[in-house]
């Protein structure tokens, strides 16, 4: 039964693909009334039904996964190329997507050097490794070179430049901001508590001392 109904949906989309059949002139034509044909066979209910059993068909799921290298090869094509480049690079120009990016990443990160950490062998080749007393020297080479200088420079120039950096300051200055508007709002309401308190007492005390003349 689930048989017949995959060969009735195919041969209903065949129909509407021969239904479109013309001179080479009107190919971009016949297409598009073939797309919206077979669009408009999908999403009746007898269209989704029908798709519905053919993906839910243990064969063609079989297919389908046969089909996923072909699809994996189609994705990475798509992002590799010059469209796919120009698309990356516009997103991480947004430090909105960048920061999501990065957190997304940070687990796995931290779950990796935590595992490096706990390898009892990635401990000792670091621990040889900074005993050694010729390592040990070319750090201090290192770090007094020119070189490691201009290296820094740039890196501290590149990271107050990177978007995620940025994003974090703009954050915290929006909640230093925040607390200092609410600190400033409090201490408005202490000063003007004080000073209504001030102002009773002395009209108190002004009435006391017309009692005792």
């Amino acid at each position: 039964m689930l048989r017949l109904k995959y060969l009735l949906f195919i041969g209903m989309l065949l129909l509407a693909l021969s239904a479109c059949g013309g001179e080479a002139a009107k190919q971009e034509g016949d297409y598009d009334t073939t797309k919206k044909m077979v669009v408009d066979i999908l999403q009746t209910d007898d269209g989704k039904k029908a798709l519905g059993e053919i993906l839910s068909d243990e064969e063609m799921q079989k297919q389908l996964v046969i089909e996923s290298s072909v699809v994996k090869q189609s994705i990475d094509e798509a992002l590799s190329s010059d469209k796919g480049v120009q698309m990356w690079k516009k997103l991480f120009e947004d430090p909105k997507f960048v920061e999501t990016y990065v957190k997304s990443m940070e687990e796995d990160q931290k779950k990796l050097m935590t595992d490096l950490l706990k390898d009892s062998e990635y401990q000792k080749q670091m621990l040889e490794l900074l005993k050694d007393p010729e390592m040990t020297d070319q750090y201090v080479q290192t770090l007094k070179s020119q070189e490691m200088k201009s290296h820094l420079e740039e890196t501290i120039q590149q990271t107050l430049e990177s978007p995620l950096f940025q994003a974090k300051i703009q954050d915290l200055l929006l909640k230093a901001a925040e607390k200092q508007g609410s600190g400033d709002q409090s201490g408005q309401g202490q000063d003007q508590g004080g000073q209504s308190g001030g102002g009773e007492g002395g009209s108190g005390g002004g009435e006391g001392g017309g009692g005792g003349s």
